[in-house]
Formats: structure tokens, sequence, C-alpha cells
């Protein structure tokens, strides 16, 4: 084994251990060997942390001139520029995650720093037409104050600026709890941060386990806000956690996003859709499309084509250019697929290819493209997020049963739809219940177009306008413009 790289939480402007000096170690899902150590924050850690960054919004960072604080996010994105392939490189061994991937997401990130920079002085307030003579009111937006940011291990670039770039822009300090599944790249940023010159205590970076760093993080009496990436187990501690200190509280969950391809679509450009959205990240994404509905008239022929791409797609190291499906992040991740494929193959399920853990899980967590024809929509592959590149395909005739169909999950992240008829898709993409719906295309992202879900996949806007505003209060300030004295109360009326 090589020797382990060593990382120290971002507090307060400093590199720190834990107090208690515990550490834990990541494991490079290709090897399934320890390539990295990272502190396990106790309590004390958080809340050195949180103070550290209620100390800072105390200070001068709320109050600078919101392009003063514009030009710290500027520099973030120069950074992220100048180190992509550092970046992506730290999160693939990390991760597993393709390095051609991680280090294009990597530099493409920093637009949306550059974009929040531009909003930072654009949030306005208003004057009331108020009911009472010489009175002016007005409303303005303030800073919330110490916001919780908790990342999840996939695309951890975009889930920290989609939380950090507005809650800087709007003058918020933050603390980052990274994933004690892969901490290593927030510290990499972290690195990055500090050569920005940012205020101390403005941005500190913590990593540990639910027990006792998320708990203490998501329940501390100085956090105002939590911004959570996850599952919707973990976000429903949080909701209780937050009870203690009465934060604001913004849920981006899971999903298990439909995709309906109707027989008039253009199947090249669906395969490739369909492809994108299963099996790009290995299936290791929120917005996954994992199950598909494909028109009756066109299933049988479509199905095939599926199957032969997916037979097609290449798993080997992620660092490799010509691979282009690595491992999943972790063996816990895989033991959850093969249990819900057995299940949705002993209930009926038929397997089309894929299924079972490839040669190269001696080593990594690899497994291969998996298409399962289901003959219904409850069984467990088409029924529950595993987070992997597992495809769960059904019929469909109509319509109307399409979108009932469509709807009928516990999720509402995301949905595709693959049809040459305009009318049908803004029919359709108006009747499902999801957050976000593709139309002949899937898995894009840009920093003005707002994501986050229904249902169970959580609530809140991440990215976009408006959810600059999301991390400020309104304040109302009324002025008496009258140079008499107010009324006696005693004597009003």
């Amino acid at each position: 084994m090589s020797k382990l790289k060593k990382y120290k939480m971002f507090i307060n402007g400093e590199w720190v251990d834990s107090e208690n000096k515990k550490t834990f170690k990541s494991l490079n899902p290709e090897n399934n060997e320890p390539w990295a150590e990272a502190p396990e924050a106790s309590e004390k850690d958080v809340d050195k942390a949180v103070k550290s960054a209620q100390k800072a919004f105390e200070g001068k960072w709320p109050n600078l001139f919101p392009r003063e604080r514009a030009k710290y996010l500027k520099a973030i994105a120069e950074q992220l520029r100048e180190n992509a392939e550092l970046l992506g490189k730290i999160e693939t061994i990390d991760t597993g995650k393709l390095f051609k991937e991680t280090k294009t997401q990597a530099n493409y990130i920093a637009e949306y720093y550059d974009y929040y920079a531009g909003l930072a002085d654009k949030v306005e307030g208003t004057v009331l037409p108020i009911d009472k003579n010489n009175m002016q009111v007005i409303t303005t937006r303030v800073p919330i104050g110490v916001v919780a940011a908790i990342i999840p291990w996939n695309s951890q670039m975009l889930l920290t600026a989609v939380k950090l770039a507005p809650a800087l822009a709007m003058g918020n300090t933050v603390v980052i709890k990274s994933s004690e599944l892969a901490p290593a790249t927030l510290f990499e940023f972290g690195k990055l941060i500090e050569k920005t010159g940012i205020p101390k205590g403005v941005v500190n970076i913590i990593s540990g386990f639910g027990e006792p760093c998320g708990k203490a993080l998501t329940s501390h009496n100085l956090v105002e806000r939590v911004a959570f990436t996850g599952g919707p187990e973990t976000a429903r501690h949080i909701i209780k956690n937050s009870a203690e200190n009465l934060s604001q509280v913004s849920l981006e969950l899971g999903g298990k996003s439909p995709v309906a391809v109707f027989e008039d679509a253009d199947q090249e450009n669906a395969l490739n859709g369909i492809t994108a959205g299963i099996f790009g990240a290995s299936g290791q994404s929120c917005i996954a499309g994992s199950r598909l509905y494909i028109q009756n008239s066109i299933y049988e022929n479509f199905l095939e084509k599926i199957v032969s791409k997916a037979k097609k797609i290449k798993l080997g190291s992620p660092m490799e250019k010509d691979t282009q499906m690595g491992p999943l992040n972790s063996l816990k991740q895989l033991e959850i697929i093969e249990k819900n494929i057995k299940l949705t193959l002993d209930q009926g399920g038929k397997l089309k290819c894929g299924g079972k853990r490839h040669s190269m899980s001696n080593k990594g967590y690899y497994f291969p493209p998996t298409v399962i024809e289901c003959n219904n929509h409850n069984l467990p592959t088409a029924e529950n997020e595993l987070f992997g590149p597992v495809l769960s395909v059904m019929k469909f005739k109509t319509e109307k049963e399409v979108v009932e169909k469509m709807n009928d999950n516990q999720y509402g992240l995301s949905s595709g739809i693959y049809t040459k008829d305009i009318n049908r898709g803004l029919r359709v993409s108006s009747a499902i219940r999801a957050g976000i719906t593709f139309v002949n295309t899937y898995r894009l992202i840009s920093p003005s177009a707002p994501f986050g879900g229904m249902k169970d996949s959580g609530y809140g806007k991440e990215a976009g306008i408006e959810s600059i505003k999301d991390y400020t209060r309104i304040k109302t300030t009324w002025f008496n413009t009258s140079d008499k004295p107010m009324d006696d109360p005693f004597t009003m009326g």
C-alpha cells in the first residue's frame, strides 16, 4: 500500500487536526485500497468551526460592498480553472468517477462562481405603498448568518458551488461538511480558497460522520441555514436536528427519475440521452434516468438497441481516456444493487444484460451496465433508488398511462421525454410531478437553471437567480417623515 495522503480540516483560516486526533481512511474505488486519511471531527471541532464562521459574520465580511465580495468569488473561479486538472485527479482517485468528467466539471463549475459574483449587487429591496400618512417603509435583504453546507461524495464541486457561491455573494459565512466516503476533493478546494485571501472564518471545511459531526453541525444554535444534498433518510434526521436551532433548511434529495420514449421519437437521440442519463457517472447521479417507459409500437426494437449499446460500454480505470464507465464508489452501493436485482428477478423481472459483478471487482467496485425488463414498475429495481448503472424498462400504450406511471413513485427530482411532437412534450412535461424535466435531452446543468425536487426528492431550489434570495432575510424598516411628534398613544382615535 502506498503512503497515505493526510489531510487536515480548514477552520478559521488554519489547517487543523481533530481535537481528539481521530482520523478515518478514504478508499480508492478502483482498487479498494486506502489512499487518504482525514480528520474525524468531534462536537468540539464542529463548535470551533461554527464559532469561527459566526465571528467572521460579526466582522467585516457582511459589510463589504457586494462588488468586493464578488472579487473573492471571481478569484475562486479563477483558481478552479487553473487547478481543474488537479481537482479532477483527486476527485477521480477518491470517488471512482471518470477523470475526463471530473476535470471538465471542475473547470465548468467556475462559471457558477462568476454567475453569483455578477448577482452579488443585483438583489434589491423595495419601497412599500403603505397605508399610513407620513411614513416611508422599505424592505431590504440582509444575509442570514452561518450556513451549514453538507455535501455528498458525488458531484462535489457542483453541489458545493450552488450552496457556497450564493451564500458568500450575499454576505453569509459557511461551514462545509465533506462526505466521509470521499473527503479529499473539498480539502484540495479549501487550499484554493485559502489562496484567494478570503477573510479567516468565512469558509470552513470539516470532515466526519453523521454522528457526532453531522448532528452537531445541523443542530448548532449558531447555524441559521442548512443546505443539504443526500438521501431522504438522512434528511429526516436533519429536519429533527434543525428543530434545536430553528434553522432554515433546503433539501436536494434522491431520485428515481422516469424517462418516456414515444413512438415518434428520434431514436438515436433518445438512445444517447438514455445512455448519458443512466450509465454516465456509472449511474451515480441524483437525476439518473433509471426508469424507462417505451411505447408499445417500438418497444422490442428499441429495447434491443439499448441492450446492444449497453453491452458495448467499456469499463476500466477511471483515469484512462478510453474508459466509458468506472467503478462504483463503495462496496455498500454494490451490495444494495445486487440485492435489488435479485429481488426483481425473483419477482418476474428479466435480465437483458449485466446484473453481476464484473471480473474487475476482485480489486475495485466494478458493476457492468445492466438492463432489466420489468412487467410492472413496482419491482425493486424500478421503484428504489440504486445509485448505480441499472436501467429498468417497461411498456406503455398511451400518453395518459405513461404520465400516471411516471408520477407513481415516491421521488420527484428529474424526468425525461423523447418525442418530436412539441405539443405532447409540453403536455407531458407539465403533467409530470418532478422538479426538472428534460425534453429530447438529458443530464445537463447551467448556473442559471434551478434544480431541486418534489415529494421525497426534497424542497428548495439550487442554482438560478432566485436561489440567491434563499441566503437572505427580508428586513422591514419604517421611517417617520413628519416633523411633528407622534400622536399620544393614549389619545388616539
